[in-house]
């Protein structure tokens, strides 16, 4: 015989100890919901599993044999560590604990997420944090990421995907810059200005504008392009020139006055939002699902102040 053709089922070995514990078929099968015969067919076919007798039978009882109480013990001991391993993994999926892993993008990351980290651990105790900053585009499911933070538009429809803001693009100058430069009227006065470029927006080195259905294609020049957003940012208040930029980044800056928009109303072409990715499934793990919310919320708010 196979070993695997050894191995007992889970309804057969419930029906056992169903058994063993009632000391009758009837007695079994009213705690279990089943009708008797199908205990009784269940207990038999264990027993021609194993190739012993684990129950002797009398018209008046049913007791454990030497050998079904060895079995009964065993079995027991493991249906029990069944039992809370169940109620354990039942605990992480309903209680908020355990390693959580995210991946965030440097800029964004470091100026929104951040911020909230340790307040999010003193709310939940039970929850460690290994937080990942890289604008590399990590995967998910082979990386052992519990969720990733995404800014821009979503490739991959496998995965599960959260919106948790929208942003735009918006052209923003000092007004330093402004005073001594002039400000454009139009897309194309653009090129009679200093433009800071961030060589990493899909279209450069063009700038791809929209407004009310027209769009301008243009290729602005000037003396500083970087792969750091924020290096531009800071180039921009310091009066460098006009920036392309997400209003995530440029509006606290705008709120203070630093930077103004220019050519309200155009905005880049690749506006979309701000997402949590997690493995695909609907079974979310709770530590993933409130970190989402919680940065879901502080984040929404902190857009509209």
């Amino acid at each position: 015989m196979q070993e695997s053709s050894k191995r007992p089922n889970l309804d057969e070995l419930t029906a056992f100890l169903a058994v063993a514990e009632a000391c009758s078929f009837s007695g079994a099968a009213t705690v279990l919901g089943r009708d008797a015969t199908i205990i009784s067919r269940r207990v038999a076919q264990l027993e021609r599993r194993l190739g012993v007798r684990l129950f002797s039978r009398t018209t008046r009882r049913v007791a454990l044999t030497e050998v079904g109480a060895i079995y009964y013990r065993r079995v027991r001991g493991i249906v029990s560590d069944l039992d809370s391993a169940s109620l354990e993994a039942g605990d992480f999926a309903t209680s908020p604990q355990g390693l959580l892993r995210i991946s965030l993008p440097v800029t964004f990351g470091r100026r929104w997420v951040a911020p909230l980290l340790p307040a999010f651990m003193a709310k939940y105790p039970k929850i460690d944090v290994d937080a990942r900053f890289s604008d590399r585009y990590v995967d998910v499911v082979a990386e052992g990421f519990d969720v990733a933070v995404r800014v821009g538009a979503l490739h991959d429809s496998s995965l599960t995907a959260r919106k948790i803001a929208p942003f735009r693009s918006v052209l923003v100058a000092a007004p330093s810059y402004l005073a001594t430069r002039g400000v454009p009227a139009t897309p194309a006065d653009l090129l009679d200005h200093s433009c800071l470029g961030f060589t990493n927006h899909p279209s450069w080195p063009d700038w791809i504008l929209n407004k009310d259905g027209q769009r301008k294609t243009l290729r602005p020049t000037g003396r500083l392009v970087s792969d750091s957003s924020e290096t531009l940012l800071m180039a921009a208040i310091e009066g460098c020139g006009v920036i392309l930029t997400p209003d995530w980044l440029a509006g606290p800056t705008i709120r203070t006055g630093e930077l103004v928009e220019v050519l309200q109303g155009w905005i880049g072409s690749e506006d979309g939002g701000v997402y949590a990715i997690m493995p695909p499934g609907h079974l979310v793990p709770a530590k993933a699902r409130v970190f989402v919310d919680e940065i879901t919320a502080s984040i929404q708010a902190g857009w509209t102040q």
